[in-house]
């Protein structure tokens, strides 16, 4: 029996759902559990995120009966029906709003299809990997399928499913961290580094928190939530195949990272240098540890640390040039002050029109 509450006198069935992928496309696992209830994984090679998270909704409805919430961490699933995604695909012959095909219609078009045929299914979203025990379950199934290559099911929550950090470690090659060169030895190199995801690549970039409010801003809020919303969007426009290439710098860069963590999107963290969160404080340095968990790729551009703080601003700056380089388009958030002019004419120059400003709200 799974875990259950009366809603006017109806019986209503939570049941928490989970993708993962290692790689994007790559092996890619799904996992369904109802807490205190039944469960059930598999597992799809080649696969996605994005498929990987609809898949696991859709296998959690088929198998349960009556009314059902589904609890997923991906807003790629959550919003396509609570915010009516599908009416716009039906509507438009299953092309998004850019005119091209729907990526994953061979997994949508039956989802939606049993869903609205049900109508007893509705949608909630949690924060991932923010403690709650029964996405970390699943997540860790999701996981453990990926890498297996397979899945399984019960009447109950495993009881022997790795911690969800240690089996996001073996889903994936953990190589020694790489080292680039960086400086005049690239200059002029076009091609991209070839140890990047293939697929379309994009970075956050811009302010800190104190010009955005301060650190506890709720500027900061909605900063994130916009970033999530215009990677959702890109996401959907390239079928999937989008990559977030974050420094992961307090302000504007976390905030990409953490949004694109939450939009469904492959995260790439590159650093400039060994350990940059050294002399942050506790908190920021555990959303640093999450995102560097949380990343498909880790690259550290140089092998020292800088020892005096103006070593520190030529490393960033080296770090910049390095992901003018290598990313195909970047969002600027920008207040339009003179902070960053530099920066926003360095962004046009090497990309040209795919460059994005946001602008937060004012403190």
């Amino acid at each position: 029996m799974g875990a259950r509450c009366a809603t006017i006198g109806v019986m209503t069935t939570r049941a928490y759902t989970d993708g993962a992928c290692s790689g994007n496309p790559g092996p890619g696992g799904w996992a369904w559990a109802v807490p205190n209830g039944a469960f059930a994984s598999g597992a799809e090679n080649p696969s996605t995120n994005q498929r990987m998270e609809i898949l696991a909704a859709a296998e959690a409805v088929r198998s349960i009966s009556g009314p059902l919430v589904i609890v997923s961490d991906s807003t790629y699933v959550v919003n396509c029906f609570n915010d009516g995604w599908w009416r716009g695909w039906h509507a438009r012959d299953w092309k998004n709003k850019a005119k091209k095909p729907v990526a994953n219609r061979d997994l949508w078009e039956p989802f939606i299809d049993l869903v609205n045929e049900r109508g007893d299914v509705t949608f909630e979203w949690v924060k991932g990997h923010s403690g709650d025990p029964m996405n970390d379950l699943v997540d860790a199934l999701a996981v453990e399928a990926a890498a297996a290559g397979e899945g399984r099911s019960g009447d109950a929550p495993p009881t022997d499913v790795a911690d969800p950090r240690e089996a996001k470690r073996r889903k994936r090659p953990q190589p020694a961290v790489h080292t680039a060169k960086t400086g005049s030895d690239q200059a002029g190199v076009a091609e991209r580094d070839s140890r990047l995801p293939s697929g379309q690549l994009l970075t956050v970039l811009g302010h800190r928190p104190p010009e955005m409010g301060g650190y506890d801003s709720p500027a900061l809020d909605v900063v994130r939530g916009q970033l999530r919303e215009i990677i959702e969007a890109k996401v959907e426009l390239h079928d999937g195949a989008l990559s977030v290439v974050s420094g992961l710098r307090l302000g504007a860069e976390m905030l990409g990272a953490e949004a694109a963590v939450q939009a469904g999107a492959s995260l790439v963290a590159v650093l400039p240098f060994p350990d940059p969160d050294a002399k942050w404080p506790a908190a920021s340095r555990k959303r640093f540890a999450t995102l560097v968990d949380a990343a498909a790729t880790t690259l550290t551009l140089e092998t020292k640390v800088p020892s005096s703080t103006q070593l520190v601003a030529g490393s960033l700056r080296r770090r910049d040039s390095w992901l003018m380089r290598n990313v195909d388009e970047a969002i600027l958030v920008w207040n339009g002050d003179a902070l960053l002019r530099k920066l926003h004419s360095d962004l046009e120059r090497r990309l040209g029109d795919d460059v994005w400003v946001l602008e937060p709200p004012s403190a």
